[in-house]
């Protein structure tokens, strides 16, 4: 919409936020493909990425804070990029940004599907997208009074969890009936071409994907009280708090699982509360699951439509793009991010999703870094050492991920480069031409 809610937002209120997305669909999903890499040294892989994620919370605040006042509804890093580093470094930020939150969106779909019809989670993955898109065309957004149930409902599942599998009988048990069988090669821990040592990096890198929620309060700057003290003391606050709730569902989930079974369970929580003997429960997380990942796949399908339009009106992509529609939806560009997200849970499934995402989002940050460290010592909040450390751990961690997912990532985010690249050319080319037939303010804009 073309109204913005103003700042009324204070820390309580941005926390919140925060936690809805870091909270979302990762922990329901994320520590069996982690497990399956990580093994006995999972622990440990949620610890590295939190400390990423606190790195690159504080490079992605003190680029926010110096751009503090401008209009934002999509990733600071591409911006941050186009200005400090140079646009075809934008353009590669835009690329990985767009790549790593359709990867998202089309992980919290198969999330949806998985745990609300573990028989057809692809056919519900897809319906899902759609309506969600739907929602999006009609400026439906999360709002930080619906957060506030939502955490509190996704905390009281979490909490029953962790309970259930701390106290509960434990043991490795007998797979369910949604256990992955049938196990992609490049998350089989035996056919990964690296030590248990390494894996445990692989397993950060996976994890990563829960933790970059994060972001959300980034973009909250036109929307806060003293954007830049709230901003950081949020960040802060819901660091904290994720790594506290993921590391007791991981310690929970250990104990009641076990490694093993946990590595192929594609509903790690369901199945932890029925070998608890509260199949009852199951039902709850169920509900839990598909309303944390319904959230977040609106809200991100929503974050690719906004850093799709931006990319549009800069020129690295058609302007066609971001015309919009009479709900203030850039509507071209809600189309385009379901049809990619329902190629991807389409081609890659839900664990193949999680690790598209978390490879592209690790590029994306490494990029935001680079930007960080261009930043004058007289605008900076963190130490310029804390993005030189961030930048270096999440390209180790986005190499360190299954070489199949580098792979296609880099070609993935390489093409959208390539095209953002020859749409960026054409644009300036034709820019004489129609700069004078243009009124003067037009030129501008």
């Amino acid at each position: 919409m073309a109204t913005t809610l103003g700042r009324r937002l204070g820390t309580a209120d941005a926390v919140v936020l925060g936690l809805s997305a870091v909270l979302g669909a990762g922990i329901f999903a994320v520590f069996a493909p982690a497990a399956a890499v990580a093994g006995p040294w999972l622990m440990l892989s949620v610890v590295l990425a939190a400390a990423v994620a606190g790195c690159c919370a504080a490079s992605a605040a003190d680029l926010a804070a110096s751009r503090e006042g401008e209009t934002r509804d999509h990733d600071v890093g591409y911006d941050a990029a186009r200005e400090r580093l140079h646009p075809a470094v934008g353009r590669l930020s835009g690329a990985a940004h767009l790549t790593g939150k359709i990867a998202v969106a089309a992980a919290a779909a198969g999330i949806f599907g998985t745990y609300v019809l573990p028989t057809r989670p692809l056919v519900v993955a897809i319906v899902v997208i759609v309506v969600m898109t739907a929602l999006n065309l009609f400026s439906v957004r999360p709002t930080p009074r619906a957060a506030w149930p939502l955490v509190g409902g996704i905390g009281a599942v979490l909490l029953v969890v962790v309970v259930v599998g701390l106290l509960g009988p434990g043991g490795a048990g007998t797979p369910s009936v949604s256990a992955a069988t049938d196990l992609p090669v490049s998350m089989a821990p035996g056919l990964l071409p690296i030590t248990r040592e390494l894996g445990v990096f692989t397993g950060a890198g996976l994890i990563f994907f829960g933790f970059a929620g994060f972001s959300r309060v980034v973009g909250l700057g036109e929307e806060l009280r003293a954007p830049t003290r709230t901003r950081g003391h949020a960040l802060a606050i819901v660091i904290g708090i994720a790594t506290a709730a993921y590391l007791a569902v991981c310690g929970a989930l250990l104990v009641g699982l076990g490694t093993d079974r946990l590595a192929v369970e594609r509903s790690p929580l369901v199945a932890l509360v029925d070998t608890g003997r509260a199949p009852a429960l199951g039902v709850l997380v169920r509900i839990g699951a598909a309303v944390a990942a319904g959230s977040t796949l609106l809200a991100v399908l929503a974050a690719v439509a906004a850093t799709t339009a931006a990319m549009a009106v800069r020129g690295d992509l058609p302007r066609i793009v971001a015309r919009r529609c009479g709900s203030g939806a850039a509507w071209r560009a809600d189309i385009a991010g379901m049809v990619l997200a329902i190629l991807v849970v389409v081609l890659a499934g839900t664990w193949g999703a999680i690790a598209l995402a978390a490879c592209a989002l690790l590029v994306d940050f490494v990029v935001l870094h680079l930007a960080a460290l261009r930043l004058p010592r007289a605008g900076r909040t963190w130490r310029m050492w804390l993005a030189g450390i961030g930048a270096a751990l999440c390209g180790f961690l986005a190499l360190s991920m299954p070489p199949r997912t580098v792979l296609i990532t880099a070609c993935a985010i390489g093409g959208g480069w390539l095209l953002t690249t020859a749409v960026s050319l054409r644009s300036r080319r034709a820019q004489p031409q129609d700069g004078q037939a243009a009124a003067p303010d037009e030129r501008a804009a």
